[in-house]
Parts: C-alpha cells; structure tokens; sequence
C-alpha cells in the first residue's frame, strides 16, 4: 500500500456528523484543564480540518431564519488543542514563542461554501444590531483562495483564518466565569 498522499491529518472532521459526535472531541473556548487531542513536532507538516462556527446549524439555503432561531449556548466549535513538542519531545510552554507556517487554506471537498451574519435583536444581537436589528445571511461560494456572494454582487475576496493560543495562566485568571470550565463539568461543549 503507498503512502498517503500529502501533510499528515491529525484533527479530522466529518461533515455529516455533529460536532459532539466527531472522533476527536471539539471544544468551545480555550482552557488549560482541556487535553489535547493530538501532537505534533517542530518542522512538522500537518492539517487540521474544523467545522463552522455553528457546528453545521447555519445551513447555505438563502433564508436567515436558521441565524434569527441559532442556539448561541452551543456555538463558536474549535478544533484541537495541538500539543506542540520540540525535537527531544518537551513539550511547548505558555509563554514560548511558535512560528507556524500556514502552507494551505481552504474548505473541505463538497463543502465549499460559508457564510457572513448577523444576529437578530431577539436572539441576543451583536455589536451592529442597532443597524441591523434583524438576523441576516449573505452565502459565499469558495473558488480557490477567493470566495463570492450572489447576496452582495460584485464583492470577491480572499479569505483568511484564525490561530488562536492558549493564553498564559494570568490571562485566564481575568476570563470571565461563564467562559470557565469546572473540574465538575461532564461537557464541554
């Protein structure tokens, strides 16, 4: 059998799963008391595939009732924590500083799509609603690095992603408590 073709998959996801259902758990928040669910070593080449912010809830039809009826408690799914360890196997520190190197982004095959939203005044806002005090939807299409909307003709950009880091034990002294894990929470998510 030949080799797999490619950087290594160490956080797979599968699309016709929820995010509760996933091989590797997801999480919604960073924290310290959450293992890891893979590593890595330095000069390693590898991919991590995620879901959407909402898990798979927000659907590409061209309604915004399912953002206006989004359960928020269950929102904002994240792929990892990746034990970073150096050449001896020691483990990153908080506090040590990581280059990465993002060598590919894109959407997963048969998935090629996302969207831009904003929430209704009803469902708990956001930080436009006294603009756009209804829930809103606009799809975008992926080719490539671009992505289009038929919501918002003649707009075609790149898009880009997030990398968060656990933040040092300082940090996560100030976050606020509905953000925090108990040593008693049977979930997560």
């Amino acid at each position: 059998m030949a080799a797999p073709y490619g950087p290594r998959l160490v956080v797979p996801v599968d699309l016709k799963k929820q995010p509760w259902e996933q091989e590797l758990p997801l999480h919604n928040r960073w924290h310290p008391d959450i293992p890891p669910v893979a590593e890595v070593r330095v000069g390693d080449v590898f991919r991590v595939e995620m879901v959407d912010f909402s898990g798979g809830g927000i659907t590409r039809d061209y309604s915004a009732e399912d953002i206006k009826h989004a359960d928020l408690s269950i929102v904002h799914y994240l792929s990892g924590p990746i034990r970073v360890v150096d050449r001896e196997g020691i483990p990153a520190q908080p506090g040590d500083l990581l280059a990465v190197e993002i060598c590919n982004l894109g959407p997963l095959p048969g998935d090629e799509w996302g969207y831009t939203a904003t929430f209704d005044r009803e469902n708990g806002g956001g930080f436009l609603t006294d603009h756009f005090p209804c829930a809103t939807k606009a799809i975008w299409y992926f080719e490539g690095i671009y992505a289009y909307s038929p919501h918002i003709p003649g707009n075609f950009f790149t898009y880009f992603c997030l990398l968060p880091v656990l933040p040092l034990q300082e940090q996560i002294e100030v976050i606020p408590e509905r953000f925090k894990i108990t040593k008693t929470s049977s979930s997560i998510c």
